[in-house]
């Protein structure tokens, strides 16, 4: 009876594992979606003895896991959020530090839980996020799950895309417009028409045309979507992707915007159930 008792206590003071089918209801949700900065390049390098690309495994204090953060797998089940998110979803490339576990740091104590949907795919154009075409049609559908699972609610999206889009100049040229109407065409399929937006002004793009795709995303003249400038923030030796400490930074300034959009006390936890995230990462060559 000694050993069994003792095992119960055990159980009752060990923590319970996250499983899609426990979760907390009420979840307030934020999407991750856009090109490899948003995916998360940071620490990720050129290792010359074993000609591979590999991520240095550093994980700075603002991007530490926290039970309270989760995010939607692959597999549509939820797990404790850890670098790097894009892990199973941007599964051809080699993933680092993004955004998204430093904006998620920081806005945690706003609410009770805080969960990441990552859509974020390397080396991709606006128009394969274009309503119709595969990327916009997942992002959706694992938006609405996550809040079918969660029973929660929409509370911004992350957006960070358009390095792809500074190649060629149609694309740079059409990108306002494909912009707009993919911010459109995503809160009319999740019913939300003034859901907040946060977008990265591109620090450097992989054509000549980035001023061009620049401009269109300052602006966008859209309601409550608000953009983030990364132009200056430090970057990897490939001349295209942030840096772990400027990824940090981007989350933080990402917030800001965040918060400007939808003010909320860091005292007042406003569900009972999770807040999910849904960010939408960029997607690089």
């Amino acid at each position: 009876m000694n050993k069994i008792f003792f095992y119960f206590i055990v159980f009752l003071l060990s923590p319970p594992r996250i499983l899609s089918q426990t979760i907390p209801r009420n979840i307030s949700i934020f999407i991750l979606a856009g090109q490899s900065n948003m995916a998360g390049r940071g620490g990720v390098y050129n290792d010359s003895t074993k000609n591979i690309i590999v991520w240095d495994g550093v994980i700075p204090p603002e991007c530490r896991s926290n039970p309270s953060i989760l995010h939607l797998t692959a597999k549509l089940e939820w797990e404790e959020a850890k670098e790097p998110l894009h892990a199973d979803i941007d599964v051809n490339k080699t993933n680092g530090v993004g955004p998204g576990m430093s904006f998620a740091n920081l806005v945690v104590n706003r609410f009770d839980k805080v969960g990441l949907v990552p859509c974020s795919v390397g080396g991709t154009k606006l128009s394969q996020w274009q309503k119709g075409e595969f990327l916009y049609e997942e992002t959706v559908k694992r938006a609405k799950e996550a809040v079918a699972s969660g029973g929660g609610s929409y509370q911004a999206v992350l957006w960070y895309q358009g390095e792809s889009d500074t190649v060629d100049m149609v694309d740079a040229s059409d990108y306002k417009r494909r912009l707009i109407k993919f911010f459109n065409d995503l809160r009319s399929d999740l019913q939300h028409p003034n859901l907040p937006i946060v977008q990265v002004a591109l620090a450097t793009g992989a054509g000549p045309y980035l001023d061009v795709v620049r401009k269109a995303q300052l602006e966008t003249d859209l309601e409550n979507v608000n953009c983030v400038d990364a132009m200056g923030l430090p970057l990897e030796p490939d001349g295209l992707h942030l840096t772990t400490s400027s990824q940090v930074r981007l989350g933080q300034m990402m917030v800001d915007a965040f918060l400007a959009i939808r003010p909320i006390p860091s005292s007042a936890k406003l569900f009972s159930g999770l807040s999910v995230l849904v960010l939408f990462p960029l997607f690089l060559l």
